[in-house]
């Protein structure tokens, strides 16, 4: 990997290629686009999102892990949040689902398409995929008791009719969603940080500082990681926002196909963490399985414990209902997510099957948003 530092930031795509989606999202922001502008816009989306995985990638290279996940987690699932609450203003009722779609379409992708893409690719290349159960193990535990807590409980709580909660229940949910990811990154960052490094493989020895990916990369200076975390921030904006530009489009082909409204959310959901796809795959490849699942389920984290305050907060002005209760299929979804993710982390070591599992409960999740 590169960290352009001795190139000129006017010819290295990487710096280019931020500023220009940037430019053409003000340019696309609240306007009906042309069949060529949104081909356009969409090819700057996804250059912006190989963009972001470079700077996150050097970024990385600086700080270690697992601080480098966290920076690329956190960072896209801020935007998204602001994003949801913008969507929800002006959306009025028909927007009332869509923090919880959002949110659980992230969960299903991040703890089924990441970690499942990112243990078959460890697996092809090392016949078994390494990583620290006990890590991952607290990650998971704290994805499920999150999402129980902010997705499941309001099906069944009884103080207001429907899928919701009370302002006193939303507010519980928002102080322990809070509590529970400053918690998880108290552990992750700082007391038990070792259990998030990458683990030794014969392909690359692990650094003492979790660095090691067998490609011996020197860490690049403190101005080109600073430089890079601020074209990193100017990606995943323009990522995030390039994404809302084309939905109307999205919207339209959804429609006219006669398929479901909540496919939208889906489809916005993978294109909003195709970023942390794509580096989860490729820290695969270099043997740093651990560092892949710290972007899937920290990234899940990440987006229930953020996104649940956020809308809770934001109810103080939104009007209508705020429904955030699933339904008896993505329940079961969710708890068969949940059941086979401890039986695939408890091991510390998967092979090609249960890669291949989780890449069928996202399959099976796609499919029925498609065809409930």
């Amino acid at each position: 990997m590169s960290t352009a530092a001795h190139k000129s930031p006017f010819t290295d795509w990487t710096v280019v290629v931020p500023l220009v989606s940037l430019l053409a999202l003000v340019f696309s922001w609240g306007r009906d686009l042309p069949g060529f502008a949104v081909a356009l816009v969409a090819l700057c989306l996804a250059g912006a999102v190989l963009a972001a995985v470079h700077h996150a990638e050097v970024v990385a290279l600086r700080v270690g892990e697992p601080f480098g996940s966290l920076v690329l987690a956190v960072a896209v699932t801020v935007i998204e949040v602001a994003l949801i609450v913008t969507l929800m203003a002006d959306g009025g009722d028909k927007t009332a689902s869509l923090a919880r779609d959002t949110v659980f379409a992230a969960v299903m992708i991040t703890c089924n398409g990441i970690v499942g893409l990112s243990l078959l690719v460890g697996a092809l290349r090392n016949r078994v995929a390494v990583f620290n159960a006990e890590g991952s193990g607290a990650a998971l535990a704290t994805v499920a008791t999150l999402a129980t807590l902010s997705l499941v409980l309001p099906t069944f709580t009884t103080s207001k009719p429907g899928p919701e909660f009370s302002t006193a229940q939303l507010a519980f949910a928002a102080v322990a969603s809070l509590a529970l990811y400053g918690l998880f990154i108290a552990v992750q960052t700082v007391r038990h940080r070792d259990y998030f490094l990458p683990v030794a493989t014969e392909a690359g020895a692990k650094k003492p500082d979790g660095s090691g990916d067998g490609e011996h990369a020197e860490p690049p200076t403190s101005r080109a990681a600073l430089v890079s975390l601020g074209l990193l921030l100017v990606a995943l904006v323009a990522v995030v926002g390039d994404a809302k530009a084309v939905s109307p489009t999205i919207e339209a082909g959804v429609a006219s196909a006669g398929l479901p409204n909540a496919v939208v959310g889906v489809i916005i959901a993978l294109l909003v963490l195709a970023p942390e796809t794509l580096a989860a795959v490729r820290a695969a490849r270099r043997d740093r399985v651990q560092t892949s699942l710290n972007l899937g389920y920290g990234s899940a984290i990440a987006s229930i414990g953020l996104t649940i305050p956020a809308i809770a907060l934001a109810t103080i002005w939104l009007s209508g209902p705020l429904l955030l209760g699933l339904g008896p299929v993505h329940m079961v979804l969710l708890a068969l997510t949940v059941v086979v993710s401890a039986l695939t982390i408890a091991p510390g070591r998967a092979t090609l099957l249960q890669g291949g599992v989780h890449l069928v409960l996202l399959a099976a999740y796609l499919f029925l948003a498609v065809s409930p």
